[in-house]
């Protein structure tokens, strides 16, 4: 099956491609839509769950006619070197020495912000399935590095490429206001591999990460609508 189709009753669907990952952690197929299309109704009818993202300014009204709603924003955050303004950190220090089960035992509790977990029809507990599967996968990967405080892990980054795609503070270490000076470390650290700039990704709800990218110098691009779907099964 190539990229971008799936079939659904012998019939070949363009612009929808299944996510296995999903898939993997909620037990049902979930798919990701490209928008804008004509029949997006007709395309979303199989059974599992679907994800489209849009402009935030484009017209809503099919998706919402064909079952969608709304889930969160998505910023862009990004910062060039010159432009990162990093926090005194001389107690931080990077480890690429943590055990996988020192990294799942930080994300608890770290991702409530995230889509799934915002989904009333998605449990709790399988949207936390999902990312300690991307975890152990990232880890996997060797694209894990975590973040030390007087020798404690305080936090991780995982990354692709120059994105960071996951990042999460333990639970002793949150509302001390220690993030900005980990966040300088870890993004110094991305800056010392080659990266001329840096990404990630974040929920416009999630006001206390957008105010440390934006203290830290960070700017903020391709803003992003998540719909989601849900089609029972029978």
């Amino acid at each position: 099956m190539s990229s971008g189709e799936t079939h659904s009753e012998g019939k070949m669907h363009r612009y929808v491609s299944l996510v296995p990952w999903d898939t993997k952690a909620f037990g049902c197929s979930c798919f990701e839509v490209e928008y804008p299309l004509g029949t997006v109704t007709e395309q979303t009818t199989e059974a599992g769950h679907y994800t489209v993202k849009v402009d935030p300014l484009a017209d809503k009204g099919p998706l919402h006619r064909a079952g969608f709603y709304y889930s969160d924003t998505l910023l862009e955050p990004y910062c060039r070197r010159e432009m990162l303004q990093p926090a005194e950190s001389h107690d931080v220090a990077i480890s690429h020495d943590c055990s996988l089960d020192e990294l799942l035992a930080l994300s608890q509790g770290a991702y409530r912000h995230g889509r799934f977990h915002r989904d009333f029809n998605m449990p709790t507990e399988l949207a936390d399935l999902r990312y300690d599967n991307w975890v152990r996968d990232l880890f996997a990967a060797g694209n894990c590095f975590g973040l030390l405080i007087k020798g404690e892990l305080a936090a991780y980054f995982a990354v692709n490429g120059n994105k960071v795609v996951l990042h999460a503070v333990a639970q002793s270490f949150r509302g001390k206001g220690l993030a900005k000076p980990l966040w300088s470390v870890g993004y110094q650290r991305m800056f010392e591999l080659g990266h001329s700039e840096v990404c990630s990704s974040v929920s416009a709800t999630n006001m206390a990460v957008v105010n440390l990218y934006a203290s830290l110098g960070f700017r903020f691009r391709n803003p992003v609508d998540v719909y989601h779907k849900l089609v029972p099964a029978g």
